[in-house]
C-alpha cells in the first residue's frame, strides 16, 4: 500500500526505549479522494517511530466497498523497506514490476521486499465486498538496503490452545516459525483470544514489542488496550501476558530488537539522507509521462497500465536525520 498523503511527513526514525507499557492511539488518514478508503496509523507517530525495523503500521476496515470503492491503489515506488500485507477479510490483487502477480488473502502474508527500487498497485477485486486488514512496513538495515527487489508469501498453520489460536507470519512464537526471509531479527503473528482468557507468550526478552489490538479491549501486561490502539512493550521481557477482557480479542503481535539505525521515511522512501529522498523521487517523476508509466530505475507492475501516483512535492525545508 502506497502512502497516499498529498503531503507526507517527515519522519525521522531512531528507536528509543521508553519503560513500561506505553499506548499510541491512531489518526485517521484518507487513501485519496473524498470517497476513498480511510487508515488508522498508529505507526510512526512522534513519540516513537520503530518497534524494531517496524516502521509503519496502517489499520483498515471492516469497509463496506459498496461505500469506500474499496482499495484502488496505482502503480507507485518504494525503496529501502519491506512491505507486509496481511488481511482479515476480502482479497487485494498484488503486480509489481519485478513481475510477481499475487492475491493477498485473510491469514496469508505477501511480503514484497523492495530494496534498491520496486513499483506496485494493490486493487481489491470486484468479488470482495468487505476489506478489513493491516499494512505494515519494515525499514531495511543500511547493509542490505539495496538489495534486489523481491516478493515471498506464506499461509501460516495455525497454533491453538486453551482459549487462544495463533498464525506465526514472521519469525517464531509458540513453537511455531516462518520462513520467510527479512533482513533484521522480526516477529508478526496473529492472535486470537477467547472472552476472559489469559495468553502468557514466551518472547525474546532483546525484542520491543508491538499490540495492535483490532477487535476488543484486552490488558497487556496489566495495562488496558483498546480497540485499535497500539501498545508498546519495551525490551527485557522474556513474558509477555495478553488477557482478553469481557469479549474476544483479536490483535498483531509485532516485534524484533531495537533497529539502531536512523532514516528518514518520506512519501514511499526509506532512506538515509535528503539527497537520497531528492534523486529517488526525481528517478520516479521521470518515469511519468503523457503516456503513462515508462519503464525506468523502478520498473513497471506487470500488467497494470493505470497511470502511476506521482510524487507529492517535497517541503520547503531540508529532510534531516536525526539520532
Amino acid at each position: 500500500m502506497s502512502n497516499l498523503e498529498d503531503r507526507p511527513d517527515e519522519v525521522t526514525c531512531a528507536g528509543a526505549v521508553t519503560p513500561g507499557v506505553e499506548i499510541m492511539t491512531p489518526r485517521d488518514v484518507p487513501l485519496g479522494g473524498p470517497r476513498a478508503m480511510r487508515v488508522r496509523r498508529t505507526l510512526p507517530q512522534r513519540q516513537r517511530s520503530l518497534i524494531g525495523a517496524w516502521c509503519f503500521v496502517d489499520h483498515y476496515g471492516p469497509d463496506l466497498v459498496a461505500d469506500t470503492g474499496g482499495m484502488v491503489v496505482p502503480p507507485h515506488p518504494h525503496t529501502g523497506l519491506q512491505t507486509v500485507s496481511w488481511l482479515f477479510t476480502g482479497e487485494v490483487e498484488h503486480r509489481d514490476s519485478a513481475g510477481h502477480h499475487a492475491m493477498v488473502r485473510p491469514g496469508e502474508v505477501n511480503l514484497m521486499t523492495a530494496g534498491r527500487g520496486i513499483s506496485h498497485s494493490e486493487v481489491s477485486p470486484p468479488s470482495t465486498t468487505t476489506l478489513h486488514g493491516a499494512q505494515l512496513w519494515v525499514a531495511l538495515p543500511d547493509a542490505d538496503r539495496f538489495v534486489d527487489p523481491g516478493f515471498a508469501h506464506h499461509a501460516p498453520t495455525p497454533v491453538t490452545g486453551p482459549g487462544w489460536e495463533a498464525r506465526v507470519f514472521l519469525g517464531s512464537l509458540l513453537g511455531d516459525a516462518s520462513p520467510v526471509p527479512t533482513y533484521t531479527p522480526l516477529l508478526g503473528a496473529e492472535l486470537l483470544l477467547d472472552p476472559g482468557a489469559t495468553l502468557a507468550l514466551e518472547v525474546d526478552e532483546t525484542f520491543e514489542h508491538g499490540v495492535l489490538a483490532d477487535t476488543g479491549v484486552l490488558s497487556v501486561e496489566g495495562v488496558e488496550t483498546k480497540k485499535d490502539d497500539l501498545a508498546y512493550v519495551p525490551p527485557g521481557r522474556s513474558t509477555l501476558t495478553l488477557t482478553a477482557h469481557d469479549e474476544a480479542v483479536r490483535v498483531l503481535l509485532l516485534g524484533g530488537p531495537p533497529f539502531g539505525e536512523s532514516i528518514v521515511m518520506w512519501w514511499n522512501i526509506v532512506a538515509r539522507t535528503h539527497e537520497e529522498v531528492v534523486a529517488w523521487r526525481e528517478e520516479w517523476q521521470a518515469q511519468i509521462t503523457d503516456a503513462g508509466l515508462v519503464d525506468g530505475h523502478f520498473g513497471v507492475p506487470v500488467g497494470d497500465e493505470r497511470p502511476p501516483i506521482p510524487a507529492p512535492p517535497l517541503p520547503n525545508a531540508r529532510l534531516r536525520p536525526r539520532t
